[in-house]
Formats: structure tokens, C-alpha cells, sequence
């Protein structure tokens, strides 16, 4: 199944700047066969839901590997009936 998601990770803990968390967060979710665009305050994703919820699920698991001991995220999902859900069809 097709989705979009608006996908924010949030290291709590790490100090005044989560840059690398966040860097680490875009390279791993650039391993996958996704859409992505990021923005101000995360990043928009076009692929399979069920690919989606994995990445979620391995940045969660990367970022405590190796050594960020909190993260809250946000996850926004969107799934469609009549036809396939994208990115281009979120534009104004």
C-alpha cells in the first residue's frame, strides 16, 4: 500500500545541537526506495507504508545504537482509496 508521512525526529539529551542525529536520520532514510523532501522541521516521505514504519523503526533503533538515549518522533500518515497518495499532490 502507497502512503505519504511527514516523518520528525526529536534527540533529546544530545546537547544544544542534533545536527549529526539529524544528518544520521537523513542518510538512513536515503537507503531506502523513497520520495523524500525535507523542510523546516522534517521530512515528507512517498513510498510503501509498510516500508515506511520500518525506517521509523531502524532510525529508532541506529540513533540508541549508537548513543542518543532519547528520541521522541512524529509520525503523519496518509493512505488512499481512490488513487495512489504523492508528494506532487500535497503542492499547492
Amino acid at each position: 500500500m502507497q502512503a505519504t508521512a511527514e516523518f520528525q525526529v526529536v534527540p533529546i539529551g544530545t546537547g544544544v545541537s542534533v545536527r549529526p542525529q539529524i544528518m544520521r536520520v537523513m542518510e538512513l532514510l536515503q537507503g531506502h526506495d523513497f520520495l523524500i523532501e525535507t523542510h523546516a522541521s522534517g521530512t515528507n516521505i512517498q513510498g510503501e507504508l509498510a516500508a515506511i514504519l520500518a525506517a521509523v523503526q531502524e532510525v529508532h533503533a541506529a540513533l540508541h545504537a549508537e548513543g542518543t538515549v532519547r528520541l521522541v518522533s512524529y509520525l503523519k500518515l496518509e493512505t488512499r482509496t481512490d488513487k495512489p497518495p504523492t508528494l506532487a499532490g500535497k503542492r499547492l
